[in-house]
């Protein structure tokens, strides 16, 4: 048996920017929750923020309904 170690750094590579990618989408919608609530104890608008924290969500869910889709669509 013989490993094709280009296509597995190159697998390997993609995975890890993709989790990463993902983890600071997260936490950058988890930050704007918090800046909403600290704008809503300040008496500030929370307009920004909440929109913000809906489109880091919703990329985040957008990236894990396409890694289930390509699971699955194998």
């Amino acid at each position: 048996m013989k490993v094709d170690w280009a296509a597995l750094g190159t697998v390997f590579g993609v995975s890890l920017a993709a989790v990463l990618g993902l983890v600071v989408l997260f936490g950058a919608g988890i930050r704007a929750l918090s800046a909403r609530e600290d704008a809503r104890e300040s008496g500030g608008s929370t307009t920004v923020p909440t929109a913000v924290a809906g489109a880091c969500m919703a990329a985040c869910l957008a990236v894990v309904v396409f890694g289930i889709y390509l699971i699955v669509a194998s």
